[in-house]
């Protein structure tokens, strides 16, 4: 089969994040076309055991090991160099070499990119490898420039300079992908819309696929032991917890909606579970009916059992995997507009909206009292319809050359 170099920021490995899941899913299905080269970085000592996992699906790989708090002061050379400061975070010398070298032994046929972080490992190769190369795509999945210039506007000084800096230093970067770039990709239309307002000229090298979801993993049907007392109001956030906009997220649900929802629902909890809580998240603990649980090895209890699921979201980009997977273990899902991107759910029958402190307290109370079993299901059901992986994966097939002739085949790599 053709080769294929495949670079993702994070090993995509275990799926428990957004970041994480979408590189899975494409890999998963790019090996059935080509002999994938994946290179990536390892920033939790947690997943070095999951670097065989990864290995066996290829055909050769590359794990850089991250340490996040040196890389976190080595980043600031960008601000010497004009890079974006997540670029240089990412940035590792060793990678680098084998990127090069791979893509001059291998003399890829495509070159696919997850995340506009990754792109500067290949945007300047310039030998006969790279010059070979017919297809380079980057899946930008959401606009981060975007993500920084709203940090900046919300943020203090001097982090907002940061941001703002940040801002225009990955706006550029984006802008020199999809001039240099075969295809730029993003999870929903929304995404690919508005990178086309910013680069028009390169308007016909944006698209949309979008994101999925595991619906036989985030199945209902699975017997699940209740990891909480069941016998009052349960709601959960999922999602990784150093991010800002789930910060955010979780910090308006504890701090102002909640006390509304236990006023009439005595004891009423609230779950906020995922990886790395920034000590922000971990004060949260202290307030009443708030549980911080750090990593779990399995999100789908504390789904399963929930009231409901929530997303509080007032800075979003791209697909929320937490709606999706709360949708998909058909429980209703209490969602602000911004979490609704990308998500063709009815309002009202497959999810609930509100957007507001008090209406969102009145949907979480409504579905305490009711029960909401419906719109459960009917949730469910719009996953099965519409959020499949392999059916929003065949996006890519055109774009990298896979046609209706190219038969999947057992990759025995």
């Amino acid at each position: 089969m053709p080769g294929l170099l495949f670079l993702t920021q994070r090993i995509p490995y275990p799926p428990i994040k957004g970041e994480k899941i979408r590189p899975l899913q494409i890999l998963h299905h790019l090996r059935q076309y080509f002999d994938v080269h994946i290179g990536c970085l390892v920033d939790d000592p947690r997943d070095y055991e999951h670097e065989p996992t990864i290995a066996a699906l290829c055909t050769s790989s590359y794990f850089a090991r991250l340490d996040r708090a040196r890389a976190k002061f080595t980043c600031l050379s960008g601000l010497l160099t004009g890079a974006p400061l997540s670029v240089t975070f990412y940035h590792d010398a060793g990678l680098a070499r084998w990127v090069e070298e791979t893509v001059e032994r291998v003399r890829p046929e495509a070159i696919f990119v997850c995340s506009s972080n990754m792109a500067p490992y290949v945007l300047d190769l310039r030998g006969p490898g790279a010059q070979a190369v017919q297809t380079r795509l980057c899946d930008l999945a959401d606009v981060d420039s975007e993500k920084w210039h709203a940090y900046g506007e919300i943020g203090r000084w001097p982090m907002s300079w940061v941001h703002t800096r940040e801002w225009h230093k990955t706006a550029a970067l984006e802008a020199r992908i999809a001039q240099e770039f075969n295809w730029s990709t993003f999870v929903s239309q929304e995404e690919a819309d508005l990178f086309i307002g910013l680069q028009p000229a390169q308007a016909a090298k944006i698209k949309a696929v979008g994101s999925g979801v595991d619906h036989a993993y985030f199945d209902p049907s699975h017997p699940f032991a209740a990891p909480y007392n069941t016998d009052r109001a349960n709601f959960v956030f999922t999602g990784t917890m150093d991010y800002p906009p789930n910060i955010g997220a979780v910090t308006w649900f504890a701090e102002e909606i909640l006390p509304l929802i236990r006023a009439q629902a005595e004891g009423a909890q609230f779950h906020i579970v995922g990886s790395s809580p920034s000590p922000d998240v971990q004060a949260l603990a202290a307030l009443p009916g708030v549980f911080v649980t750090g990593r779990v090895p399995d999100v789908r209890p504390y789904l399963a059992h929930a009231t409901a699921g929530v997303a509080p979201m007032r800075i979003a980009r791209g697909i929320q995997n937490k709606v999706l997977e709360s949708m998909a273990m058909a429980r209703p899902t209490v969602v602000t507009q911004d979490a609704l991107t990308g998500i063709a759910a009815v309002a009202g029958e497959e999810v609930i909206l509100a957007n507001t402190t008090e209406d969102f307290a009145k949907a979480c109370l409504t579905v305490w009292k009711s029960g909401a079993q419906t719109i459960g299901l009917a949730a469910r059901q719009r996953v099965l319809s519409n959020f499949i992986w392999a059916q929003k994966l065949r996006g890519f097939d055109a774009m990298l050359g896979i046609g209706a002739s190219a038969a999947p085949q057992e990759n025995v790599t």
